[in-house]
């Protein structure tokens, strides 16, 4: 569906999910088409970023940013065009990467409005590799991981949006790069397209067997997408010193109670002591920001070497978002997900 030009379609957050999200929690509206004032522009939708972090805003309980209110436009970047301008730094015509949400359109008064090339081939891209996922790989591998060649790097959610952009800088820095993915067919990508060394499927009941024999010199870093039972796999095969970087721990967005099972916080935290390893969270923007122009003069150059890899998923139509949000945190996307509002 392209956009409307007669109204603006926004989706809002209907009610708080328990558990995994449904359609129920989204709601579909159509308001009038807001008019800038002095300062401020009119941007009209392209592409919107699906990405895991947005189930916690979904969510009232207690994080490192707000949550979304009820009944107000799902949070998410933006790739936009302006379509008026009472800015004098913006003309129309011009094609931004922001935060617009869910939504034909949005108002902005430039707050972290980011101008594109004219002549970028690809501007979905500003949302994935050389966006906030890209960024998120780039900083916590190189700032937290600390990979040096020859190391054993295992990255999981290796065919994601994160995951595949850690593995292929670790190639480019000399390390041994296995992945975790869901799947043969992401599996095989992994290994085939993105030049990673293993890929293990997480879903396999050997799991646990077969990353520990694809890791026999144990591992240096671990990049931290998923946690659940892949983090149970990796523990014990994290050599002394390791680092692992915790981007994100999609195994428990939609957790409502602590898992079942016995209680394994003293067994991580004694091996985070005995082995003397770093695990440490981080939020890219919150963090990094200032970094952001050394990552992308970075990205943009292995892009066009070729020696960066990038797969999109991209569903159309902005009625799509919350269909897609849902499938994208049970791992059913192959990629950066995106919606071609």
């Amino acid at each position: 569906m392209t956009t409307n030009t007669q109204s603006n379609r926004r989706i809002v957050l209907a009610s708080r999910p328990q558990g995994a999200p449904t359609a129920a929690n989204f709601q579909l509206e159509e308001t009038a088409i807001p008019v800038p004032a002095a300062g401020q522009v009119l941007l009209r939708t392209e592409y919107l970023s699906l990405d895991p972090y947005m189930r916690g805003r979904m969510s009232d309980g207690p994080s490192y940013a707000e949550p979304v209110a009820l009944g107000e436009v799902m949070v998410g970047g933006t790739v936009s065009r302006v379509e008026q301008s009472m800015h004098p730094d913006f003309k129309v015509g011009d094609r931004v990467q922001g935060y617009a949400g869910w939504q034909d359109y949005a108002l902005s008064d430039g707050t972290a409005l980011v101008k594109l090339a004219p002549d970028m081939q690809q501007p979905s891209q500003a949302l994935g590799v050389l966006g906030m996922p890209g960024f998120t790989a780039y900083m916590g591998l190189l700032d937290i991981g600390q990979p040096k060649a020859g190391e054993t790097l295992v990255v999981a959610a290796a065919s994601g949006a994160v995951g595949s952009v850690v593995g292929q800088i670790g190639k480019i820095l000399g390390c041994r790069v296995v992945g975790i993915a869901g799947g043969a067919d992401k599996c095989g990508y992994v290994t085939d397209e993105l030049g990673f060394d293993a890929c293990i499927d997480r879903r396999d009941p050997d799991f646990a067997a077969q990353l520990a024999s694809a890791c026999p010199n144990g591992i240096d870093v671990y990049y931290e997408n998923v946690g659940g039972a892949v983090f149970d796999a990796v523990l014990p095969l994290l050599n002394t010193g390791a680092r692992v970087p915790v981007c994100g721990l999609i195994a428990h967005y939609n957790d409502t109670e602590l898992p079942a099972g016995p209680d394994r916080l003293g067994l991580l935290t004694r091996t985070l002591l005995v082995k003397r390893i770093r695990m440490q969270g981080f939020i890219i923007f919150d963090d990094y920001a200032h970094r952001y122009p050394e990552f992308f003069t970075q990205m943009n150059q292995w892009l066009q070497d070729g020696r960066i890899q990038f797969r999109e998923d991209i569903i159309d139509g902005l009625e799509q978002a919350p269909e897609g949000l849902i499938g994208l945190l049970q791992g059913h996307n192959f990629g950066k997900l995106i919606v071609r509002v």
